[in-house]
């Protein structure tokens, strides 16, 4: 796992990035992480390639993620290497042995489930990612709700968060950190900069 993941505060990720405004504005914002989403079917789907031209504009400060849904070890390596991302993120019903397959010295490797998660690094992952029961919904979790338990470790927060109630999921969770990607978007697939810039903002300030 790289090292500078998780530096003061909390762990924001902008997920589903396609070009280089997008990704320049995060940089700038503040973000932690940036997702590319390599799974089929998705409007924030991108072709390695053009994710390759843009893992360069990163600084290396900034954890840059492939996101991945039911895809083979050997696509998800494929892609990883033709992109230059550094991270992994599974979704699906990937086993700790699919996480194993996918170590790489300086990789840092995330699970993502909507389902409970006791602790983070039970599948050999370094982040765990909590996604909402409903993926893709845009509805969040019942922060407040006794069925929400927060695991332990490093544990990443998701679904329907936007600028206007991270602060809250945070305070209410204590998530270590955060993932948006449709909240910052101001049409299906289109991120809106104000919106970038408003959620690692409120995610920092709101939520501390």
């Amino acid at each position: 796992m790289t090292d500078e993941v998780g530096g003061a505060g909390v762990f924001v990720k902008i997920c589903g990035l396609r070009t280089a405004v997008d990704v320049d504005v995060a940089v700038a914002a503040g973000a932690d992480a940036i997702g590319f989403v390599f799974a089929a079917g998705s409007p924030r789907t991108v072709d390695p390639a053009i994710a390759r031209e843009l893992v360069a504009r990163i600084p290396e400060r900034v954890l840059t993620v492939g996101v991945f849904r039911r895809q083979s070890v050997a696509e998800v390596r494929r892609l990883t290497e033709e992109s230059g991302v550094r991270g992994v993120q599974l979704h699906g019903d990937e086993g700790p042995e699919d996480f194993a397959a996918l170590r790489a010295e300086g990789r840092t490797l995330l699970r993502a489930t909507s389902r409970y998660a006791a602790s983070c690094g039970e599948y050999g992952e370094d982040l765990l990612l909590i996604d909402a029961p409903d993926p893709g919904s845009g509805k969040p979790w019942n922060w407040g709700s006794e069925e929400f338990v927060a695991p332990r470790g490093r544990w990443v927060l998701a679904g329907g968060l936007t600028p206007g109630n991270v602060g809250e999921a945070v305070r209410a969770t204590g998530a270590w950190g955060v993932d948006v990607s449709s909240g910052v978007e101001r049409e299906r697939g289109i991120k809106s900069a104000e919106l970038i810039r408003a959620f690692v903002l409120a995610a920092r300030r709101d939520g501390s």
